[in-house]
């Protein structure tokens, strides 16, 4: 009876770790449904110039058929980032199909590729709209220097067409732009960390060796640089690898297999008196 209640104490010991750890993984940030939150009206024209976007927020942006229009994305450690596009193709008489392109670069300025989703689309002439998405890979908080594997920092969204009739450039076009984040737990966790996100501009103002420092510049410089540089910041700020369920999974099973041993244990060692009695005693 007394190992039947051990056991049964140790199950429920272990549900409840796991519960705790599933309780972990739920909590990481989760796709936003369809239409997110307004964001910016308006789109950069060039990497430098890029509008910034947080996850969730629905950008929009008025331009002309062969413009460039660049985005730029907070995505951490973690995290899966699907960048969707949608534009509105003018009413007006066509003269052929079109190519969108959706391209998706990071703080270095590296091409990300898409492990799945429509990145490039072919618009029919007599097509009201068309649809274009990039889901990256999962982003890591280290990687070796060779390797082209995403890391936490700014990611940079182009939208454009890349081929067309010639009479058609220049024609009005509406474009949406929305990014959303998906959480994937430990599972793609590693034990390195990167030392800062890929931000571009983040340290600009620091002097380099041999340089002498700048004037100070002035209030509405300093506030307006803070503002770009919080705007390319996830809302909760930074993690850099600093917290991964991972470790609620290591802890819960160390503590399992210390319950296991002492089941085993409690189940193996008998009643505590010798099975036989030794003759003439």
């Amino acid at each position: 009876m007394r190992t039947r209640t051990f056991v049964t104490a140790a199950l429920l010991a272990g549900a409840a770790l796991f519960g705790t750890a599933g309780g972990a993984v739920a909590d990481t940030p989760s796709p936003s449904a369809s239409g997110g939150a307004e964001g910016p009206t308006e789109a950069g024209t060039s990497f430098r110039t890029a509008t910034p976007v947080q996850p969730g927020q629905r950008a929009t942006a008025g331009a002309s058929t062969g413009d460039y229009l660049y985005w730029a994305v907070p995505v951490d450690t973690g995290q899966r980032a699907t960048m969707k596009a949608k534009v509105t193709l003018p009413k007006a008489a066509r003269h052929g199909s079109a190519t969108w392109q959706l391209d998706v670069y990071d703080g270095l300025r590296r091409r990300q590729a898409c492990t799945y989703g429509a990145q490039t689309r072919a618009a029919a002439a007599d097509a009201a709209s068309v649809e274009l998405s990039c889901t990256l890979r999962t982003v890591r908080s280290w990687a070796e220097q060779s390797s082209n594997d995403p890391l936490p920092g700014t990611y940079f969204v182009r939208l454009t067409v890349t081929d067309l009739p010639q009479d058609d450039l220049g024609l009005p076009v509406h474009a949406e732009f929305e990014p959303t984040v998906a959480g994937t737990g430990g599972a793609y966790a590693v034990d390195g960390k990167l030392a800062a996100p890929l931000v571009p501009g983040a340290a600009a103002a620091s002097p380099k060796d041999g340089e002498s420092a700048s004037p100070e510049p002035s209030a509405s410089a300093s506030a307006a640089g803070k503002r770009s540089v919080a705007a390319s910041e996830p809302e909760g700020g930074w993690s850099s690898g600093r917290w991964s369920d991972r470790w609620v999974w290591t802890a819960a099973g160390g503590v399992l297999a210390a319950l296991a041993g002492i089941g085993g244990y409690a189940m193996t060692r008998g009643s505590g008196r010798p099975s036989r009695v030794p003759p003439g005693v």
